[in-house]
This record gives structure tokens, C-alpha cells and sequence, in this order.
């Protein structure tokens, strides 16, 4: 059943809001439209927001918003950003940013995975390992920018993948920004494997069951072997491919996490988180048309889940969990 939308905070003052979304033609910017409307609509008659898209991999919105720059952004996936606090892993370029607080998770369930074309003959890691294959590997940059880059490469140096590695055995890295592009650089053949996240994209699909690529399982003990703070394993489900009827090990890479500021003003994070719940179905019905498990957001929006961020809430956004009975005082 829908939430009823009645009895919604409301701000007389107009008020604007410059919101930091992703590339521009993926999700983030049509959560962040949604966001938009419904909180202008019950703020001040002149309120406006600005959404800003970014040209690296995602990272750089975090310090935008703890700097004041920005005043909300979206980033994937929720677990790796509880170091972002003490600037740990990819954010000790920035230092601790203890100012960030969270208004909400958007559940979206995601997982990284490698796979490699079938003419390369090898099943698993251990293949990789013992027959030492020239990878060609399309892969998110690890520049800094890119939370998919820098997870990318860190589990594929778990398993004893790494530049050098691939260089002695006549292999590379085929390096882009956005999934995407990875993803296309395989079907056309600039590539024989690839790793990415995004598991619910039609060209993830076109790649196993029309291409036949062979999607390789993480190993546990290469998972147990990160330090990051961040990463966790998780699984594709039984048939979530009709070629792979097992379940296949993966990384989880899930979730949207909302950040702002702790100085935002109570009232205006109280409106937003308050539109995030309570209007959530007028995003739902954007998905709708997807199953969930291989949709770009997993519906329907629980408000258990989405208070159960990796960051200290906002206590503007803590006040709508508890009065809805989500959290305790």
C-alpha cells in the first residue's frame, strides 16, 4: 500500500538547494528529480534546486558537500562511506570529513563481479592463476574519483591480479570511467573480461546469455584478506542468469546513501528525509516495470532499511524516523 501523503512538514521561506547526482543518464539524477519536486512543493514559493553532474567517478561529491559547495549528494555504495568520517581508503586524499551526516539509504541490490570470455578457457581465479591467460581487462579507472575503480582493484589484487601480473603475461587494463563503457568495450571486443558493478544493465545480460561470458566467482579468502574498511561478500541468486543456474560469489557493492552536512538546517533536512519516505512510492512507480532484483533500485522502499545508514543520521532526518516508530529516542 502507498504511503498517505498528509500532515507533511512544510518551510514558508524559499530555499535552494545545489544537489550532486552522477553522469547525468543514470540513476542518481532521476532520484534526485524526484527529491526535487516533492520538496519544492512544500517549501517557499521561490525554492529551487540545482542537480550538478560530475565528470570522474563519484568520490569527488563527497568533499563538495563536507566543504559547503554542496549541500546533498548521492553515492554507492553505502558501506564504503563509513570511512569517509576518519579518511580512510580511497578518502584519505581528503583527510576526515567529520562533518557529513546522512539522510537516508536507498536499498539498490548490487554486486561486482568478474567474468572473461569463453575462448579464454578458465573457470575460476585459479585458472587465471595457473594458466596465466593475457587478461585484457575493462575496468572503471582507479584514479581516485572512482569508488568502482578503487573497489575493482583491490579485489582483483586479493586474487593476484594486478598491472604487473597482467604485464607478464602479455594482459592490461582497458580503463573507463562509467560502467557503461566497460561494459560496451567488451561486447565489441576491446576487451576479454571485465569487471564491474551494475549487475542489473541489458549489457550485462547481452555479455552472459547471448556472449556465453563465464562470470567468476570471488573466493572467500580473498575477501577475508581486505582490510578496507567497506567491503563484505555477497551473492547472484540462483538463475539470476538462465546460462549460470548456481548461486555466484560476488562483492556486494550496494545501496545509495543521501549525505549532507551536519550544519544543514534541521527543518530543511526533516522536509527532504520526510519526502523520502513518505513520497517514496512516486519513485517506486518509475521501476515498476523491472523486477526488482535486476532493477537499478530494489522496491519496494522499506523505511526500516533506508534509516540504516553508514553515516550518523541528520537529526532533522533521525526525527522522521522516530516518528513514524523506525528508530527510538
Amino acid at each position: 500500500m502507498a504511503p498517505q501523503v498528509q500532515n507533511a512538514p512544510t518551510i514558508d521561506r524559499s530555499i535552494t538547494l545545489d544537489l550532486v547526482g552522477d553522469w547525468g543518464q543514470a540513476t542518481f539524477h532521476k532520484i534526485l528529480g524526484w527529491l526535487s519536486q516533492e520538496f519544492c512543493d512544500r517549501a517557499g514559493p521561490r525554492s529551487r534546486t540545482r542537480t550538478w553532474t560530475v565528470c570522474g567517478g563519484g568520490v569527488e561529491a563527497i568533499p563538495l558537500v563536507h566543504n559547503g559547495e554542496a549541500d546533498l549528494c548521492v553515492v554507492t555504495p553505502n558501506q564504503l562511506m563509513a570511512g569517509a568520517i576518519s579518511g580512510q581508503g580511497i578518502f584519505a586524499q581528503y583527510g576526515s570529513m567529520p562533518h557529513l551526516r546522512a539522510l537516508a539509504v536507498l536499498p539498490q541490490r548490487d554486486r561486482m563481479i568478474l567474468a572473461v570470455h569463453p575462448k579464454l578457457g578458465v573457470q575460476s581465479f585459479e585458472d587465471i592463476r595457473q594458466t596465466a591467460p593475457a587478461l585484457e581487462i575493462a575496468t572503471s579507472k582507479d584514479d581516485g574519483t572512482s569508488f568502482i575503480g578503487y573497489v575493482a582493484t583491490q579485489l582483483l589484487a586479493a586474487h593476484g591480479i594486478t598491472t604487473e601480473t597482467l604485464r607478464k603475461s602479455g594482459g592490461k587494463f582497458v580503463e573507463f570511467t562509467r560502467p557503461h563503457e566497460c561494459l560496451a568495450a567488451a561486447i565489441d571486443g576491446r576487451a576479454n573480461a571485465v569487471i564491474q558493478e551494475a549487475i542489473m544493465l541489458p549489457e550485462w545480460n547481452e555479455l552472459v546469455e547471448k556472449h556465453g561470458w563465464i562470470p567468476i566467482q570471488v573466493e572467500t579468502a580473498a575477501i577475508k584478506s581486505l582490510l578496507v574498511p567497506g567491503f563484505s561478500g555477497d551473492s547472484l541468486p540462483e538463475h539470476f542468469w538462465s546460462t549460470r543456474p548456481d548461486e555466484i560469489h560476488a562483492i556486494d557493492f550496494s545501496d545509495f546513501l543521501l549525505v549532507v552536512r551536519d550544519d544543514m538546517p534541521s527543518d530543511v533536512a526533516e522536509l527532504l528525509t520526510w519526502c523520502l519516505v513518505h513520497t517514496r512510492a512516486n519513485l517506486e512507480r518509475q521501476f515498476k516495470h523491472i523486477p526488482p532484483e535486476k532493477c537499478a533500485l530494489t522496491y519496494p522502499l522499506d523505511p526500516v532499511a533506508m534509516s540504516k545508514t553508514s553515516l550518523e543520521l541528520h537529526p532533522g532526518a533521525r526525527k522522521v524516523y522516530q516518528d513514524i516508530g523506525v528508530l527510538r529516542g
